[in-house]
C-alpha cells in the first residue's frame, strides 16, 4: 500500500491523492486500507515515516564507511543522501518529509526540518562528537532543504551548480560552530 502511494502521489500530487486510488493500485480491498490507514494523511504519514527510517538507514551506512572520516564528510553525506532520495525514492520528490501535508507531520512539537535536524543533530554527535548548536544547525537545515527545492526547480535532476555551492556553504557555515 505504501508503495502504491508513494509512486501515485509522484504522479497526482498530494491533493488528488486518494485512498480508494491507493486500494486500486496496490490490488486490495478499500476496507484492507483502512484497516490500517484511517485516512490518505496517515497513509501519507506512514509514507514519510518510512522515507525518513531509510534517509536514516543510507546516511548510518555512509557514516560506517571509511571515507566519511571527518565531520564535514559526514554533511556532505547527509545533504548527498537527500538529493538521491529526491531523484530516486518513489515518493520522496514529492512529499520530501511531509511538508505538503502538515509541517509538523514528522514530530507534534517539532516542525518536520527541526525533527530532522536534531536528528541529523544526535547523529553527527555520536559518530564525530561534534554538537552544532540547535539553532546553527536548524539554520543549516533550512538553508540546504531550499537550496536543494532550488536546485531541483532549475533542473529536474538538480543542478549541479547549486547543489556544489550549497553544500560549501553549509560546511562553511557549520564550521564557524563547530
Amino acid at each position: 500500500m505504501l508503495d502504491a502511494c508513494a509512486a501515485l502521489v509522484d504522479e497526482l500530487g498530494y491533493e488528488d491523492l486518494t485512498t480508494t486510488l491507493v486500494a486500486e493500485r496496490a490490488e486490495v480491498a478499500i476496507g484492507s486500507v483502512y484497516q490500517f490507514f484511517p485516512d490518505k494523511r496517515a497513509l501519507v504519514q506512514a509514507l514519510t515515516e518510512r522515507n525518513l527510517a531509510e534517509y536514516l538507514r543510507r546516511i548510518g551506512e555512509r557514516f560506517a564507511a571509511d571515507t566519511v572520516s571527518h565531520w564535514w564528510d559526514g554533511v556532505d553525506a547527509v545533504i548527498e543522501e537527500y538529493i538521491a532520495l529526491r531523484r530516486d525514492l518513489p515518493g520522496f520528490r514529492t512529499l520530501h518529509f511531509g511538508d505538503v501535508v502538515d509541517v509538523h507531520l514528522l514530530d507534534p512539537e517539532l516542525d518536520n526540518n527541526a525533527a530532522i535536524a536534531a536528528r541529523l543533530g544526535g547523529l553527527l554527535a555520536e559518530r564525530f562528537g561534534v554538537n552544532p548548536p540547535e539553532l546553527q544547525l536548524a539554520v543549516a537545515v533550512e538553508t540546504g532543504d531550499a537550496l536543494i527545492k532550488l536546485a531541483f526547480r532549475r533542473d529536474p535532476n538538480g543542478d549541479p551548480a547549486v547543489l556544489a555551492e550549497g553544500k560549501a556553504m553549509i560546511r562553511e557555515y557549520l564550521a564557524k560552530h563547530v
